[in-house]
């Protein structure tokens, strides 16, 4: 064969490789949407319920695009590229800073939060471009650890900068810090590009895929660059275990059969791979489907012989040799004139005896297995507290109903192993799932994402407190699972959804709540608040008061739940220090400067909820662009302002509720003061709101502006960026100055 004979025999084989390889490779669970316009969604990415692993792979995809595109979790980061090797690809905006004669015209930072992702430190890199430009880049890494870099890049004339270059004259580059999962851009300019206004009025900064942008100098001119948007590479894992630690919840597991466990390079979490010989999608059952090398590269000189993961070449009789073209091939035999060797009798004594070497393996593996997942049970169960929690269950058998104790095959049955279709809902600290006992009751079982086992005493401690809580509105603790890695948690099951779903999720189909309801929704959970500050012992202060932790029974009675992030305070304390833990929105300011966490903390976190029950808005919302990154601070600003009518819910304002509106909005007000000993404790919020629900008339409130100003300042870049969002998000932090009169409209529609 001649060489181009040879070449075009190669470029079908590749053509052939690429077909079936993109084919398997980009398969959605069976029953999914598999693109959503020119991106494929394999699994676990998925567009609908059931067609994701979690919630944090859920593409949405967008038809009023034409055509269509994909777009992460629920907000604006679009997907451009889904990959199995653990890399997603993003669209990523361009943060500028401009000026004109008379100083700052425009400034438009970015910030990106991510859930579950992290950026690649490897396959991105900071970009700046300007001539008299310092760029910023900071955020948190996925252990919570903050980071600050960032690059600066300066020139006095076009002459001095190079296409291509960006080494620090016109534009330069910064690598990404490791585990990255969020960052805010942010500017500085050293003479405010007065000495360079006529070729370059602006800074431009962006993170992009490495290689994906070459500079050139006519991006100082103008203002183009603040159209653009630039492909950025996020990597992402299943879970938050090792593949040791994964592989000893066998019902978790996810890599399926004739695929291999990857640890992950940056990030906590695995990947799965599938096995040499095998190509297509490992998180699907049968998606790692065996290769045809004998169709696909031709290997052998003569007669190939396809294997389960390999294959194997043969020789014509009289021939010696492997067979293969890149081994010894085929060579005539050289005779010994001696016996041939008696081949049928060696193989039907082959044929006999593998299968039966096999049955009795797989017999001893069986049992093996079996045996190995007992001791695994009670090392779980030690090792989690089991003992001790007996012990302290069986002393208070006669002081009223405990917590049972619950084995792993008893919620592994009521669940039916998991199934997605018992997903009551997923969040940062786990997934919910709704079980049937034996006895018909209905419960709900929480499955935490991570343990921590110098906490089991903590832990302990805490099930037997929560286990004896007896309050209308908060929901009961029926007892705890102790035989997997991360005990599981058994509650009742509260059948109305969340006040999240009610108020926010338009899924929900359901009418507007009243206001009636709202006001009695709001003092049943102050009042709930209040018992665990004031009547448990020792007192429980919540640390993640939402909307979404506010479950509601058919009668729209308040059950507050999830005390995953709950802390015991010792009697003798009246605050202690801790890591920063609840959710973006909600969070204590004071706490998340100081890390000293008090009952107070719980009363700001109240404050939005109060806010959010009066306006209507949601928490991270830019459904108003004046709101701004947080909802407490821009409710403050309303207030000061008197414009308290322009943002309360108009569904449930009428003349008969203003004046009550009013009071709860002065409430909702000192709750959310930045410094915690000037605001109300639980016990006088939950006391005012009772008073409220029965006020028929009470002062106009035409004063209710008039109180004292809050002289603190509510910090502009507090929730920037901390960790503990439950979704993803790009946003933007600028403002237009419309007091100058050099003023223009940069972009338009975006």
């Amino acid at each position: 064969m001649g060489f181009l004979g040879i070449c075009k025999e190669f470029s079908t084989i590749a053509m052939m490789l690429t077909v079936i390889l993109t084919s398997v490779a980009a398969q959605a669970k069976p029953g999914c949407q598999s693109h959503c316009g020119n991106v494929s969604i394999p699994y676990p990415f998925g567009t609908g319920k059931g067609c994701n692993i979690s919630e944090y792979f859920f593409i949405r995809c967008n038809t009023t695009f034409n055509p269509p595109k994909a777009f992460l979790d629920t907000d604006n980061i679009e997907v451009v590229d889904v990959a199995l090797d653990g890399q997603l690809r993003i669209q990523n905006w361009v943060s500028y800073d401009c000026y004109g004669p008379k100083g700052r015209l425009w400034y438009l930072g970015r910030e990106l939060t991510l859930a579950k992702f992290t950026l690649s430190r490897t396959r991105n890199k900071l970009t700046a471009v300007g001539c008299d430009t310092y760029v910023f880049f900071e955020g948190y890494s996925e252990s919570g650890q903050r980071y600050s870099t960032g690059c600066v890049s300066f020139c006095n004339k076009t002459t001095d900068v190079t296409n291509g270059s960006c080494s620090g004259t016109g534009c330069c580059l910064q690598e990404i810090p490791e585990r990255a999962t969020s960052y805010t851009l942010s500017f500085s300019s050293y003479t405010y590009h007065a000495d360079i206004l006529s070729f370059n009025p602006c800074s431009y900064a962006f993170v992009v895929e490495d290689g994906a942008y070459t500079f050139t100098i006519p991006d100082l001119f103008g203002y183009n660059m603040s159209y653009k948007e630039f492909p950025l590479i996020l990597d992402w894992t299943i879970g938050n275990q090792t593949c040791k630690e994964a592989k000893n919840e066998l019902e978790n597991y996810v890599c399926k059969e004739n695929s291999a466990c990857i640890d992950a390079e940056n990030g906590s979490g695995y990947l799965c791979k599938c096995l040499d010989g095998f190509q297509g999608n490992p998180y699907l059952s049968n998606g790692c489907r065996d290769i045809n090398e004998c169709e696909t590269t031709r290997p052998c000189n003569t007669t190939c012989h396809n294997l389960v993961g390999s294959y194997n070449c043969s020789c014509p009789e009289g021939f010696d040799g492997d067979g293969r073209k890149n081994g010894t091939g085929c060579s005539p035999k050289v005779s010994s004139g001696g016996q041939n060797f008696p081949v049928l009798n060696v193989a039907l004594g082959i044929g006999i005896s593998l299968p039966a070497f096999f049955l009795c393996s797989s017999c001893l593996y069986l049992g093996l297995r079996q045996r190995k997942l007992t001791k695994l049970k009670q090392k779980y169960f030690r090792q989690n507290g089991g003992f001790l929690l007996w012990e302290q269950l069986s002393k208070r058998e006669d002081c009223g109903e405990t917590a049972k104790i619950f084995t792993a095959e008893e919620l592994k049955k009521a669940t039916n192993n998991y199934h997605e279709s018992r997903i009551l809902g997923q969040g940062g600290q786990g997934t919910v799932y709704k079980g049937i006992l034996p006895d018909g009751r209905n419960v709900a079982i929480k499955k935490s994402i991570i343990g921590d086992e110098s906490q089991v005493h903590q832990f302990i401690n805490e099930v037997i407190v929560l286990a004896q809580i007896n309050h209308r509105n908060v929901v009961k603790l029926l007892g705890c699972c102790l035989e997997i890695q991360v005990p599981l948690l058994v509650y009742e099951y509260i059948r109305n959804g969340t006040l999240f779903d009610h108020m926010h999720n338009a899924a929900h189909h359901a009418p507007p709540i009243p206001w009636e309801t709202r006001l009695k929704i709001a003092t049943e959970t102050a009042e709930a608040l209040s018992y665990l500050h004031s009547a448990a012992s020792p007192p429980i202060i919540h640390r993640d008061v939402k909307l979404t932790n506010i479950l509601l029974d058919d009668n729209y009675n308040a059950k507050v739940s999830d005390f995953g992030c709950s802390r015991l305070i010792p009697s003798d304390k009246a605050q202690i220090t801790t890591l920063v833990q609840g959710t973006l929105g909600y969070l204590d300011p004071e706490y998340l400067h100081t890390s000293q966490l008090t009952e107070k903390s719980d009363v700001y976190s109240f404050g939005v909820v109060l806010i959010e029950l009066l306006t209507g808005l949601k928490v991270l919302s830019f459904e108003r662009p004046e709101a701004e990154r947080n909802l407490a601070m821009f409710f403050v600003s309303v207030m000061k302002e008197e414009r308290l009518g322009d943002i309360l819910d108009g569904r449930v304002v009428n003349d008969e509720n203003i004046e009550q509106l009013k009071e709860v909005a002065i409430l909702a007000r000192r709750c959310v003061r930045v410094k915690g000993e000037e605001r109300p404790t639980m016990k006088e919020v939950a006391s005012e709101l009772e008073g409220l629900r029965a006020m028929k008339k009470r002062k106009s409130g035409k004063d209710y502006l008039q109180e004292e100003e809050e002289h603190e300042h509510l910090l502009y870049g507090v929730y920037n960026d901390r960790p503990g969002y439950e979704g993803s998000s790009i946003n933007s932090i600028g403002y237009y100055s419309i007091n100058n009169p050099d003023n223009f409209e940069i972009y338009g529609g975006r």
